[in-house]
């Protein structure tokens, strides 16, 4: 045999290597049917629950959070960012579905000289019997909040313009009716609504500006009503000598004015 041919003997019987035997091959898993992950220790589970724990009071406090910045502390209504976050959703939702509703803003009248003659625990006291009141006279599916410090604003659904002033002038006849007993004198608060109409062209701010400036329009025309009737009212009935001066100032003559001054002195 000649070299060549030992030589092409020699290569053919060697096993050419393919690209992968080069390789390391990772480790197979078992694929046995009793194979199980590796157990987890009794203080990595503790450690599980514990943290879960603390996720769910962190997330409750956040809630709790979020809601107090949306809430007015002392009354428990919302408080304008929460009315405002209302009434937003609530003209998105008329412009949607061309649903209806009314804005009222509502001023107390006389809770500054309420604070500044008995102190702020009387005006805190007058507040919440106003907002019990505004609760009762709406329905569950309207709004109460306070805008801030004696204002508030009512969102109510499904009120036409007409309704929505009678509902107004109603309000104003429950607040007028409040009384209150402080250090042995009874007062009155009193309040002044104004209305604005909610449509499809609404927008918050404007629909706010619109009520308030209802609202300022009604209470200086509440004040000329008090004004007027405290002028023209005549004297209590059991003073009897400031009774028969008033007659007498009443029915004169006014040439005879001064002299019916005079008489009743």
């Amino acid at each position: 045999m000649t070299k060549k041919t030992r030589a092409t003997a020699s290569r053919a019987g060697k096993r050419p290597k393919s690209a992968a035997s080069g390789r390391k091959t990772a480790p197979r898993r078992s694929s046995t049917p009793g194979s199980r992950p590796p157990a987890v220790s009794n203080g990595t589970k503790a450690t599980i629950r514990r943290l879960k724990a603390q996720l769910a009071r962190t997330q409750a406090q956040i809630e709790e959070l979020q809601a107090s910045a949306d809430t007015d502390f002392l009354l428990g209504i919302p408080n304008r960012r929460g009315f405002e976050r209302e009434l937003n959703r609530a003209i998105a939702y008329i412009k949607r579905y061309r649903a209806g509703g009314a804005l009222v803003v509502l001023d107390v009248d006389r809770l500054k000289p309420i604070n500044d003659a008995f102190g702020h625990a009387a005006g805190d006291q007058v507040l919440k019997a106003i907002v019990t009141t505004l609760l009762a006279q709406v329905r569950a599916s309207d709004v109460v909040g306070r805008l801030g410090g004696d204002e508030f604003a009512l969102l109510l659904w499904n009120l036409s313009e007409t309704d929505a002033r009678a509902k107004a002038a109603a309000l104003e006849e429950a607040i007028d009716r409040l009384t209150f007993e402080f250090d042995g004198r009874t007062i009155t608060a009193g309040a002044s609504a104004g209305v604005s109409v909610l449509d499809t062209h609404s927008e918050a701010g404007r629909a706010l500006e619109a009520a308030d400036s209802a609202m300022y329009v009604r209470k200086a025309l509440r004040r000329h009503e008090a004004n007027s009737k405290a002028r023209f009212a005549p004297c209590p009935p059991s003073d009897k000598r400031r009774r028969r001066w008033w007659a007498r100032l009443r029915f004169a003559h006014p040439t005879n004015l001064r002299s019916a001054i005079a008489t009743t002195r």
